[in-house]
């Protein structure tokens, strides 16, 4: 038995979590103002110049400094102030957490087959830092592939496999989804890993992790054994949906809570 799940703002909106507050803050304009942000990985709260944002109590950001690329949420937001500002370091990114589109149950996971519900450009926001204009990347891959089905021709070691295969089970694929043939994925271990891959016809190829290892990692096996999960689910209930898109994305049930719900102040929350 499958199961659409849906969201509310109000008693007329149908299936959505955007509330008008979110699409109000899409367009706001920035405020000037220092803000308290807590650190939970560090059990910090330290004080920011924003001048870039409209920021509110709640909202998940990433600093400059000593801190950067941790994520924080605002604890306090003071518009009243004179600061030097070479004292302060600032807020340069805060996630986007407004979610709209249909929700389809998953396994451990929440699958939409809407290219606007969920895409990999908003989800990546929730746990990395923008980019600096001067960091340069590059990538590479070989002519191996392996079918997703016979996780034996990963060549992968037995540690590897191992501790891959429990970040699957600890839901640690925090997102997925396969555009086409392309397919990307974020794992989280001590911090939040890219994998991104090619799909065809159940086939893999074109392997990689932003991680540093030299060779297939515990973040690419984990997404594989997400992947083959998530696709089980939909070939079983959704085939229909998936074969209309060419498209999925899907998000563990605990990300999405705590992002996209945990985040709201108000709205109806539909099942």
């Amino acid at each position: 038995m499958s199961f659409r799940i849906g969201f509310t703002a109000e008693e007329s909106a149908i299936d959505t979590i955007e509330t008008a507050a979110d699409v109000a803050r899409q367009t706001a304009v920035p405020r000037k103002s220092v803000v308290l942000v807590n650190f939970p990985k560090r059990n910090m709260t330290l004080a920011y110049y924003n001048d870039m944002f409209d920021l509110h109590c709640g909202d998940m950001v990433f600093v400059d400094g000593k801190l950067e690329g941790l994520r924080g949420h605002v604890v306090e937001v003071n518009y009243n102030f004179k600061i030097k500002i070479s004292d302060y370091k600032r807020v340069i990114a805060v996630a986007d957490t407004s979610v709209s589109g249909d929700f389809f149950i998953a396994g451990s996971h929440f699958a939409t087959f809407d290219r606007e519900a969920l895409p990999a450009a908003k989800i990546v926001t929730w746990y990395k830092a923008p980019v600096k204009e001067e960091d340069e990347f590059v990538s590479g891959s070989d002519d191996t592939s392996f079918i997703l089905d016979d996780l034996g021709e990963m060549n992968v070691s037995s540690s590897v496999a191992q501790r891959g295969h429990d970040y699957y089970v600890e839901n640690k694929v925090r997102y997925i989804s396969v555009d086409g043939t392309h397919g990307y994925a974020i794992v989280e271990g001590s911090e939040a890993y890219e994998v991104e891959f090619e799909y065809r016809n159940g086939e893999i190829s074109d392997l990689t992790c932003s991680c540093f290892c030299s060779y297939n990692c515990k973040h690419e096996f984990a997404a594989m054994l997400q992947l083959r999960d998530t696709l089980k689910h939909i070939e079983e209930n959704y085939a229909d949906e998936f074969d209309r898109t060419g498209y999925f994305a899907a998000v563990s049930k605990g990300a999405f809570f705590s992002f996209v719900i945990d985040s709201k102040k108000s709205g109806k929350f539909m099942i």
